[in-house]
């Protein structure tokens, strides 16, 4: 049996749900590359959302070969010099154009590097065809120059209805059994991640070709409790208040934890005084909130705490901050720690 990622993997663009804005920058980059300022385009986005098989449909739809390499493969200059240094001026095969696919490009950074990121950025600048890297997060100092010499375009986190539609034809094409609402419960799960759903459905299904409660509930919540960073990754680094409202949904921490760590971490990443203003005011908001919870036990300022803290201060600047930004825990959680 075939694996269902493998097997309901999209052929043509209008196949892929919920990425509709980066696909057509996609497409306009790839289409007017010989008009384009720069030969690469950097696309980003947690994992599962469609980045990678997103330039194969767009290669099978512009006839385009497709030269494919694993970053996290050749994390040398040598390899990727070997890889891809030949193909970046190479005519293909029966003379038709070409896309060279850099995948996972954050396997390069770290000690095991050894020169590939400068490998690919030399490459990229003298590339006579559209060169496009794939990133989870793109924004490590260690990409300040690859970044520059990019475009950037951003696949943004599916929605659990998006995964939820996916699924639905699955289900219907294999002829296995579901109810809605434990399908969506699936999709749910999945953390945004697509392909990590797809897998679940098979794997439940794969004896009984049934989706139940009972075999949902065996799988249990999917270990992808986010770290605080990666929770203010998601609403510093994004002014869609969509993306953001969800960043601290698998964070452990308590909320005054949360409000700490904004506290400390919101003047480094919002250098503008207009926007760390605007930012501070939502801030201080939520605070008064939360302290009305603690004083009338009044539970229902929840929610308007974590739009706050979220959706919130995601908006509160004009446009996203491209430097990096190492986040860091407050000092004051320490000092209060050792008071208690």
């Amino acid at each position: 049996m075939h694996p269902f990622t493998i097997k309901y993997q999209p052929k043509k663009t209008s196949d892929i749900i919920g990425q509709d804005i980066a696909l057509k920058k996609l497409n306009e980059f790839v289409v007017n590359f010989k008009k384009q300022r720069k030969n690469a385009a950097l696309i980003y986005g947690s994992s599962g959302i469609g980045k990678t098989i997103s330039v194969h449909a767009l290669a099978n739809e512009l006839n385009l070969e497709i030269l494919e390499v694993n970053a996290s493969d050749v994390r040398n200059a040598d390899g990727i010099n070997s890889m891809v240094g030949s193909a970046v001026g190479q005519m293909s095969l029966f003379a038709k154009g070409k896309i060279i696919l850099v995948d996972e490009i954050d396997g390069l950074s770290g000690t095991k590097d050894r020169g590939g990121l400068q490998a690919i950025t030399a490459l990229i600048e003298k590339s006579s065809f559209p060169i496009i890297l794939t990133a989870t997060n793109p924004w490590d100092y260690k990409f300040n120059k690859l970044r520059r010499s990019a475009e950037m375009i951003e696949f943004v986190p599916l929605d659990y209805l998006d995964i939820f539609k996916i699924l639905q034809k699955i289900c219907n094409n294999e002829n296995i059994k579901y109810e809605e609402e434990i399908l969506k419960g699936l999709a749910r799960r999945a953390g945004n991640d697509a392909r990590a759903a797809i897998n679940d459905l098979q794997t439940l299904t794969i004896e009984a070709k049934e989706l139940t409660k009972k075999s949902l509930e065996e799988i249990g919540e999917r270990n992808k409790l986010d770290t605080m960073i990666n929770a203010l990754f998601k609403i510093f680094k994004t002014t869609d208040p969509k993306i953001a409202v969800a960043a601290f949904d698998n964070i452990e921490e308590d909320l005054d934890e949360q409000l700490l760590w904004l506290d400390e971490n919101l003047p480094r990443e919002y250098t503008k005084a207009e926007d760390l203003a605007k930012a501070y005011d939502k801030l201080s908001k939520a605070d008064v909130f939360n302290r009305r919870i603690k004083r009338w036990q009044h539970y229902r300022f929840l929610v308007y705490i974590n739009a706050l803290i979220t959706g919130g201060i995601a908006v509160s600047k004009k446009e996203k901050y491209s430097h990096y930004v190492q986040y860091k825990p407050t000092g004051k959680l320490s000092s209060l720690l050792a008071n208690y």
